[in-house]
C-alpha cells in the first residue's frame, strides 16, 4: 500500500470521549455516565441536523447546546461555573493508550487530524496533550462549515497536503466517519475498539441496558451501508506495519 499521509479522526479515535465521565461524575455524582452518553449522542445528532438544515454553528457551540439539552432533560441544577468546568474537559480529553506510540511509528509520513471539532478546540486539545509534537496538521471542518460525513469535509485533506484520495489512509473508530471517508474515495482503516463478540457478551442476559452499553450499541459498531472499510484494526499500533514503515 502506497500512503503519503495518514489522517485521523480526533474524538473517539485518538482521544477518549468517555474520559468526559471523570468530570461529569465529579459535578453530578451518580449521573456522570448517563450525562456523558446522552451528551455525546445529542452532540453528534446536532452536527448532522445542522448540516442538513444548512444552519452551521461550530462544534464548540453545538457541544454547549447538547450539554444544556442533556442537563435540562435530566433536571439537574447547575450554574455557569459548573457548565464551563464540564465544557473545559474538551480541551483536555485523555488520549488513548495507543495514540502517541502509533503516531511515533508513523513519523516518516504526513500525520494529521481531520475533525468536526472547531479550530480553537483542536488547537487547545492538541497542544494540551502534547500531540502537536507528533502531528503535521490538525484540520477543522470550520473551513467548509458543514460536518463529517459530508463529502466536502474530506476534500480538505487534499487542499492541505496536495495528495490524491488514494494516497491517504483515513483512520477512524467512528463508523459513520469511516463510511463517509470510504464514500469519498479515501483508503480507510476502522479501529474496532469494541468487537462484535465483546458487545454481544456484554448484553447477554441483561434485562436493563446501561447508558454506556447503549452508546456502544448505537455508535461503536460498523454501519451496514455497503461502505466497508479497507482495513479493520483492533489498535492504532497496527498502523505502522500496515503502512510499511
Amino acid at each position: 500500500m502506497t500512503v503519503k499521509a495518514v489522517v485521523f479522526d480526533a474524538y473517539g479515535t485518538l482521544y477518549d470521549v468517555q474520559s468526559l465521565s471523570s468530570v461529569t461524575e465529579e459535578m453530578f455524582p451518580g449521573k456522570g455516565e448517563l450525562i456523558t452518553q446522552v451528551w455525546r449522542l445529542k452532540q453528534l445528532e446536532y452536527s448532522w441536523l445542522r448540516s442538513q438544515m444548512g444552519a452551521f454553528r461550530d462544534f464548540w457551540s453545538i457541544s454547549q447546546e447538547s450539554l444544556a439539552y442533556t442537563l435540562d432533560c435530566l433536571g439537574v441544577a447547575y450554574d455557569k461555573a459548573v457548565f464551563e468546568t464540564i465544557m473545559d474537559k474538551y480541551r483536555h480529553l485523555d488520549p488513548y493508550s495507543d495514540t502517541i506510540s502509533s503516531l511515533q511509528g508513523l513519523s516518516s509520513l504526513k500525520r494529521a487530524i481531520l475533525s468536526n471539532g472547531s479550530q480553537g478546540m483542536l488547537d487547545a486539545l492538541v497542544k494540551n496533550t502534547g500531540l502537536d509534537q507528533h502531528l503535521d496538521a490538525w484540520i477543522s471542518i470550520d473551513a467548509v462549515e458543514i460536518f463529517k460525513p459530508n463529502r466536502k469535509t474530506y476534500g480538505l485533506i487534499e487542499e492541505k497536503f496536495g495528495v490524491k484520495p488514494e494516497e491517504v489512509l483515513f483512520v477512524s473508530s467512528n463508523a459513520f466517519d469511516a463510511c463517509g471517508a470510504k464514500n469519498f474515495g479515501l483508503k480507510v482503516a476502522w479501529i474496532e475498539r469494541v468487537t462484535a463478540q465483546a458487545l454481544r457478551d456484554e448484553v447477554a442476559g441483561l434485562d436493563v441496558v446501561g447508558p454506556t452499553t447503549m452508546f456502544k450499541l448505537l455508535r461503536m459498531r460498523m454501519e451496514h451501508w455497503g461502505l466497508d472499510p479497507d482495513y479493520r484494526l483492533k489498535s492504532l499500533n497496527e498502523l505502522p506495519a500496515l503502512c510499511g514503515v
